[in-house]
């Protein structure tokens, strides 16, 4: 019997997959489950250059003092909402 995970991926009996690891992901068949990005505050964030374009993180205060998730441009961090740089205030 075959089941198609991907058409189903909470099919009874469906073991999922846990794994940490770094560095660049490619999936050709999208992703189920959970993605975490790493978590930092304005001020500890790397260098957005050194992380490179397309990289994601979740800023704790990025967002004027809120939550948001936000991607290296290769210059700067960018908030995902608005495009803007990242700010604690």
């Amino acid at each position: 019997r075959c089941i198609d995970y991907r058409a189903n991926p909470y099919a009874k009996g469906t073991k999922m997959a846990s794994t940490t690891f770094s560095g660049p992901v490619t999936s050709t068949a999208g992703f189920i489950g959970d993605i975490k990005v790493p978590t930092y505050t304005v001020a500890t964030a790397p260098s957005a250059s050194d992380a490179g374009a397309g990289t994601l993180v979740y800023v704790s205060n990025g967002a004027a003092g809120a939550a948001i998730l936000a991607f290296s441009n290769g210059t700067d961090w960018k908030r995902s909402d608005t495009g803007a740089t990242i700010a604690a205030a």
